[in-house]
Parts: C-alpha cells; structure tokens; sequence
C-alpha cells in the first residue's frame, strides 16, 4: 500500500478505472467521474488564473454537496490548502479561522449569510486583508463571483499543476472545536489523507462496487478522509446527506443499494428505532466505520444482525486524519463495543504514564500514536504543537485508555475530562458505558462540576427512548453495586436533548455550562 501518494494521483487514478461510472449525488445532481475530472481540471485552471498558488489557503463553507468533492480536488491539484468550515459557524468563529489561516478564497453558499460577513474582509487599498475571492455556489450575485462562472472561466483551458510532496505538503488545515481553548489548526498531509483513505478500504475490503453512505458532515474529518476520499480511491459511488433523518437515511440505503454505512452511534440507534424500519430493503448494506462515541454492545448486535451491516467500530481524531485503529470482521459483538479494535497496519500505538514512559498492560495510561496519518502540526501554533507531539514524531492524544496482550485499545475517557471526586478519579466513559446497558437509555454524557468540599462531583444527562420514564433513584440503583459507591453520579438529570458538535458527539463543555446554572443554587 502505496501512501505517498497525492490526493490528486488518489483522484486520478480512480478516474481512470471507469470514466463513465457514477461518482456522487447528493439528493440532487448525479455525477460521473468523467463530469468529475472535467469539473475539477476546470475549477483548477480558473482558481489558478485568478491567482490561488500552491500553499494557498482557502475556505470552504459548504454542506454536503457535490461541488464540495470538485472543491476538493481540485485545491488538491493545484497545491492549495483545503480550510472547511462547519455551515453553522458564525461571525466570531469564522473571523478566527481567516485571521488565522490566512485564507486567500472563500467558497460560500447562500443560505447561512456567510458572504454577507466575508464581504467585510475582502482585500481593499484600505486594509492588508488576505481575502481576495468569495465564490458563490448555487447562487448568483453580481458582487462575487459564482462556481459555475469559474467553471466556466477554466473549461478547455489548459494549465499546469505544481509538483506535490505527499509527505511535507499540506493538503488541509482542519480546526479543532475549541473545547478547551482557541480552536487548532492541524496541518494534514497528502500523505496524511492517502494513508487515512487507503487503510480504511483495506480494513473495509471496499471495491469499485462498494456504494458509500457519507451522513457526517463533509467539513469534519471523518467525512473528509474516510468518506470522501476512501470511497474515490476505491473506485466507488458516494451518496450524500445533507441533514441526516433516519427514515431518509432507510430509504436511500435501499434505493441506492448502499453497501457502506459510516455514521455514529446516534444514527444506527435512530434508524433501528423508527418505527418503520422493518419495511425497508437493507440487504445491500455490507460494512461501515462507527466512530465518535461509545456504542452499546446490544446496539452492536442489532446492526450486525439485524440491519445486517458488518460495522467496524474506529478510532481517530482530526490530529490523526481520522483512521488510526478499527476493530476487525473476526471481532465479536463484546469486543466492537467495549474496545476501539487494534492500530491499523503502519502505523504504532503505546500507553504511557504522567512522564511519557511506557506502562504495562492493563493499565491506565495516555494513548500516544505514530504514523503516516499524524499531522505535520498545528498551523502557526509552535508551543501547542511541541506540547501535543515530541521530537520522535509521537502525538499524544490526551485520551485515557487501556491496552491488552492482544494490543485491542479501550477508552477509558478524555484526559481533560476526568473527575476527581474527593481525591478519586472517575472516568465518565466507564459510567456511561454502564448505563448504555440500561434498556431505557438513548443517550448520557457525565461531566463534573464544582463541589467546594469534595471539589469535584458527578452529574448525569439522561436522554431517555421516546415514551419511557425513569427517576433519578432508579437511575442510580441501576449501578449501584456494580461499581464503587463514588461513581455514582450525585445528580441524573433527564433531558429531550443533548448539545452535539456537526459531527455527532455530545458538547461536554456546553453541557457542563447549562448543568451549573440548573444546579447553581444546590451547588456548594
């Protein structure tokens, strides 16, 4: 497996296998990979007549739509540098990201009034603003300049791409949310993607026949690498969703005969939930990744089971271009879903202790990676990069974990995120691990809050199945005796919803600030 490759060769060779086959459509629009090609040596030609060089960055604020995929490539091609924006950012976001990343261009829609907000940092004689295009796509105004204009401006006009190093050029800059600070910009490679995209089909075993479901969001790096670019370079078809519903999601998977499901756990647990689930065809449906958060082993059973679907549960994070470790298809249910599987092929895994040393087996430690998928660094960000990566090329991920004889992984929870209790550690994931089991249970996420005797304690979201009810006691009984009385969460609180990131996970951060101002006058 060949990973220092460009995400253009990637493209390309893809492209080659068979022109005329279906490459994308997104609800909308049917593409083939020949429309693709053209689309993307078109818009390729244009940015580069309008000025947009190798290490150029540009911003992309787009849904889950086909011109995101020309977008893609054709920065790819041109040795631009791909900075996606969720749809739903605002001002004060989306000024950091510009200021930040220098951005050159600006791709926008027109329903999130976007270009409205750009249109005030465009580079004038009056200020040293980087910004110099805002593209338009499936809008018109006359002020900017639209994507199909620019498709037009490049068609049949001929031009010549940079050479790529796969290792040292960044293709991407993706963001971190900012959990715990100023958003990061991690520097991802060609390489970076390549490898992430190549070893995710290896583990999958996906073909040219393969039929790729990307729900997440395409700005998020599990839609980036293991979606969009796994299922190019395999040849295969992608089919988009903009906003994920389950019963859409149920009946594209049986009109398309989609035999690639990624998602997270909310999804799968949504769809085998409605109530019209059984009516559908899903016989098409052979594997996928669910990553992102922890998944119940009887959930784990249904989608293999039931829906039929082999799923592979992976680990990742954006630092890592997603793909790191995956279970295998040998895997039972119990190991899919207490585990994140063991590291993919290449690349190399170890826990250490609070001085980066290695510990033994079965302990408690930071889970640290090498490999071809580790990002070059954070964007113009030298300390935190030195902070999160030493000189050998090792990330430490600031996740708590576990590892076995076997090398299979088991996430403890977020170093960020432990609580400690009266002097004793509690790791929420643990916790809500526990309470997946419990029939009543669709969601919870444990945060800690303030306690000025104990200094931290232990609160409970619950987001329970349509139609049941439970009360805090019962809650707690549950666990009681199946773990040590200081894990018991000393409030359960029952919620309709839960704040969620673009890509699915529970917002602990926002979750923890609307728990102290419910809690604010019972907290000592």
């Amino acid at each position: 497996m060949n990973t220092q490759i460009s995400v253009s060769e990637v493209f390309e060779k893809a492209y080659a296998m068979n022109p005329e086959k279906e490459a994308l459509y997104d609800g909308y629009t049917r593409v083939t990979y020949q429309q693709l090609y053209d689309e993307v040596n078109a818009l390729a030609s244009a940015l580069s007549q309008k000025g947009i060089e190798k290490g150029d960055r540009v911003m992309v604020c787009l849904p889950n739509w086909n011109e995101f995929v020309c977008i893609y490539f054709a920065l790819a091609k041109i040795g631009a540098v791909l900075v996606p924006c969720n749809t739903r950012y605002r001002s004060e976001e989306l000024m950091y990201i510009l200021e930040n990343s220098h951005a050159k261009a600006a791709f926008v829609t027109g329903e999130f009034g976007h270009a409205k907000f750009f249109k005030h940092y465009l580079k004038n004689d009056q200020n040293d603003y980087s910004l110099e295009h805002i593209v338009t796509v499936r809008y018109k105004n006359d002020e900017f300049l639209s994507f199909d204009e620019l498709l037009e401006i490049g068609n049949n006009v001929p031009f010549t791409p940079p050479s790529i190093d796969p290792v040292l050029d960044v293709f991407s800059i993706l963001y971190t949310s900012g959990t715990t600070g100023k958003p990061k910009g991690a520097m991802l490679t060609h390489q970076n993607f390549a490898y992430s995209a190549l070893i995710s089909n290896e583990q999958l075993q996906c073909t040219a026949d393969d039929v790729f479901l990307i729900a997440v969001p395409v700005f998020h790096v599990f839609g980036m690498a293991p979606g969009i670019l796994s299922a190019i370079a395999a040849g295969a078809k992608i089919v988009f969703m903009e906003n994920y519903k389950a019963i859409d999601a149920l009946e594209l998977i049986e009109k398309e005969k989609i035999s690639v499901h990624h998602g997270v756990p909310t999804m799968f647990i949504l769809e085998l939930n409605h109530p019209r689930f059984e009516e559908f065809d899903l016989s098409s449906l052979r594997t996928g990744i669910i990553a992102a958060a922890p998944c119940p082993e009887e959930i784990v059973r249904k989608i293999r089971h039931v829906m039929g679907c082999d799923i592979s549960v992976f680990y990742g994070l954006t630092e890592s271009t997603a793909s790191i470790t995956a279970t295998d298809f040998t895997d039972d249910d119990f190991i899919r879903a207490t585990t994140v599987g063991r590291i993919l092929a290449g690349s190399e895994a170890k826990v250490v202790g609070s001085n980066k040393e290695s510990i033994p087996f079965g302990e408690v430690g930071e889970l640290a990676l090498r490999g071809p998928g580790i990002m070059k660094g954070y964007y113009q960000m030298a300390n935190q990069t030195k902070e999160a990566m030493d000189e050998e090329g090792w990330l430490y991920t600031g996740d708590f974990v576990t590892m076995d004889e076997k090398g299979y992984i088991r996430i403890v929870g977020r170093k960020k995120e432990l609580i400690i209790r009266g002097g004793y550690n509690i790791y929420p994931r643990e916790i809500e691990e526990l309470y997946y089991k419990h029939p009543s249970v669709l969601e919870i996420a444990i945060v800690g809050l303030p306690d000025t005797v104990l200094g931290e304690i232990a609160c409970a979201a619950v987001k329970l199945k349509p139609g049941i009810t439970e009360d805090e006691e019962s809650m707690k009984e549950f666990i009681r005796g199946k773990v040590a009385n200081y894990k018991i969460p000393d409030h359960i609180v029952f919620v309709d919803e839960m704040p969620m990131t673009a890509s699915g996970k529970i917002t602990k951060v926002a979750l923890e600030k609307e728990l102290r101002a419910k809690f604010e006058n019972i907290l000592r």
